[in-house]
């Protein structure tokens, strides 16, 4: 689909809604919880027009069509967020694979409602295989005996993602050559540190690539991309089971016309604003 058709589609969604702000009074406030790597306060301002994503923006825009307060906190995992906040989150926003592995850590119920667009109009984000530039290695199927420094369980394209794709290559890892970085920095550092004879690879984030080079943790060229794992959904937005039906309807029209408000696009750094689930997931089929 086109960037082109692609708006139209998320412009006549928000059309169909028919929606018009209409506050009410405030009954009672909402807790936004935001673990979205993209995020101003969790990123950093080392690239221009790049991970700098307001979502105090978001959030007036939800409490106008909502009528309700709408307080966000930015926190790299939910146990932490809850803790700042003193009470359950109602919408959570983050990659799709670490919300749900924090929700069942701290016993949330919550579902998946709609993903966010980035500039291109794509809802997904995937892994990098990368070596250092001098490394001997030319492909997947050449890393058999290397130390490879995965991402954790639950960042999905940096782990499971990538066993697979080295699976699919017929290379096994054995466990005392898998290496968990929490952060694309660390792993990638350290093969660059290590150097090309050191039999060495690290699996990033697509989204972290631009920043490492970006804020100087790596120069431009040290590493290369050796391969891409498959696609998989990145920033997502869930939302509580408490909340009732006629109300998520609100929230699912409120989101929707995220795509007709420029201002919220910008902020978002989003060429539609957020898509539902479903059509996320159509797109995404219709891609492959």
């Amino acid at each position: 689909m086109s960037r082109f058709s692609f708006a139209i589609v998320a412009l006549t969604l928000a059309s169909l809604a028919g929606w018009r702000p209409a506050v009410a009074a405030d009954s009672g406030s909402l807790s936004m919880v935001v673990m979205d790597p993209l995020a101003a306060p969790l990123s950093c301002p080392c690239v221009e027009g790049y991970a700098q994503r307001d979502y105090e923006v978001l959030a007036e825009h939800l409490e106008s069509a909502l009528g309700r307060t709408v307080q966000v906190t930015f926190a790299e995992s939910l146990a932490t967020a809850m803790q700042k906040t003193g009470r359950p989150a109602d919408i959570v926003i983050g990659k799709q694979s670490v919300v749900h592995s924090d929700a069942t850590k701290v016993d949330l119920d919550v579902s998946a409602i709609c993903r966010l667009t980035d500039l291109e109009g794509s809802t997904d984000q995937f892994g990098m295989i990368v070596v250092h530039r001098d490394d001997p290695a030319r492909s997947v199927g050449d890393l058999s005996g290397y130390t490879i420094f995965f991402g954790p369980a639950e960042a999905e394209e940096k782990h499971s993602a990538a066993l697979q794709l080295l699976s699919e290559a017929g290379i096994s890892v054995t466990a005392e050559r898998q290496k968990i970085s929490p952060a694309c920095s660390d792993g990638a550092c350290k093969v660059v540190d290590m150097g090309p004879e050191s039999r060495a690879a690290a699996v990033i984030s697509s989204y972290a690539q631009p920043l490492l080079e970006g804020c100087g943790t790596i120069k431009k060229g040290d590493l290369r991309v050796l391969a891409k794992t498959k696609p998989v959904p990145f920033v997502t937005l869930f939302a509580a089971e408490a909340f009732d039906r006629d109300e998520l309807a609100k929230l699912r029209t409120a989101l929707s016309t995220v795509a007709v408000e420029p201002t919220v696009l910008e902020a978002l750094e989003s060429l539609v604003g957020f898509l539902p689930i479903e059509d996320s997931d159509a797109k995404k089929k219709a891609k492959s």
